[in-house]
């Protein structure tokens, strides 16, 4: 019985080109009490990779959070078997606005203890007591609200490259990161004001909503959908668009714009900028932003040092990579010392 994944993403990138056939990027999250996440991983991984399925997917005790890619003519088989699972059967799937064959490789299934990195004490309080979940007209009435404070529950990487308009963004690397900072913040103002949150999808909202209730805050509202499916329903109903610039995403598109604005630079130059690369010497791997000319430039790496490292043969890299570990440095996310404008 297969489960793990017997191609590289290379190969894979090839199949699908060959194919020729439409692809349809997907997110979905959903809470729930999940008794053995194993079996339900195993499950997944079968199911999902006769249908060519690929992306990421995060199994836990509370849940599952999966960022895919459905070829569409297997999109109708893909939400039956959803269906047929009962704490996923008609679960809101987020359609990515820009479709891109190529977002991800490989399909990868893991068990992790939690579906998003939270940091959180779930037995402290009660996570089903969520916030009102509103639509993007809703959202639209809401943030014109003098009352209202509007708070980005993502990272400063995302956020640099697009944000709602008047929004408290935090200069954080991490969803956890936020949690404790929003709420030191915005104390004085538990009672008196509404509370509104917004993220990529809905699942960092989807906890960090009944954490702060916990915390006393008493009006509390969070975007349905996340950014996804405002820009969906924007386009839709042809509401007034209230995003600035791109909405970062987690796959090989990095983003997709939701409107013509930009609102961030190249960590290079200077230059507007909003196109998010990884460092091409694969020792670095550091996420950053980069102008075409940059890119041109600096053969697509973030600094001299690894322009040079990454110009060498391709032996003679994997050497000096041999042993050495870059997680660290990757989750920096733009903040690394050799990037002139960085945030």
């Amino acid at each position: 019985m297969q489960l793990y994944n017997t191609l590289s993403a290379k190969e894979r990138e090839k199949l699908i080109e060959e194919a020729g056939k439409d692809r349809l990027t997907i997110s979905f999250y959903k809470y729930a009490h999940i008794g053995n996440p194993q079996i339900l991983r195993n499950h997944l991984f079968i199911a999902w990779n006769e249908m060519d399925v690929l992306g990421r997917i995060y199994v836990a005790r509370e849940g599952v959070n999966a960022q895919l890619s459905v070829p569409a003519e297997n999109f109708n088989i893909f939400k039956a078997h959803l269906d047929s699972i009962t704490f996923l059967e008609n679960v809101r799937l987020n359609i990515a606005i820009e479709q891109d064959n190529k977002s991800f490789l490989k399909l990868k299934v893991k068990v992790r203890e939690k579906i998003v990195a939270d940091g959180l004490n779930d037995d402290a309080f009660d996570v089903t007591n969520k916030g009102v979940h509103v639509d993007a007209e809703k959202f639209n009435e809401l943030i014109e609200d003098p009352e209202t404070v509007l708070v980005d529950m993502r990272n400063h990487y995302e956020s640099e490259i697009g944000h709602f308009k008047n929004a408290i963004t935090p200069n954080v690397d991490t969803f956890r990161d936020s949690l404790d900072i929003i709420e030191e913040d915005l104390s004085e103002h538990k009672e008196d004001k509404k509370l509104v949150m917004y993220c990529t999808g809905g699942i960092r909202c989807e906890k960090a909503s009944a954490y702060y209730k916990h915390k006393g805050f008493k009006n509390v509202y969070q975007l349905e959908g996340g950014i996804i499916e405002y820009a969906r329903q924007v386009r839709e109903k042809n509401l007034e668009n209230k995003f600035l610039g791109k909405n970062f995403v987690f796959d090989h598109r990095r983003g997709e714009r939701i409107s013509e604005d930009v609102i961030s630079n190249c960590h290079q130059c200077g230059k507007p900028c909003d196109t998010h690369v990884n460092c091409a010497n694969e020792a670095c791997h550091l996420l950053f932003i980069q102008c075409e000319e940059c890119a041109r430039a600096m053969n697509e790496c973030c600094s001299d040092a690894c322009k040079e490292i990454h110009a060498l043969p391709y032996e003679e890299q994997k050497k000096l990579r041999k042993g050495k570990t870059v997680s660290n440095k990757i989750f920096k996310k733009g903040r690394s010392p050799v990037l002139k404008y960085k945030k």
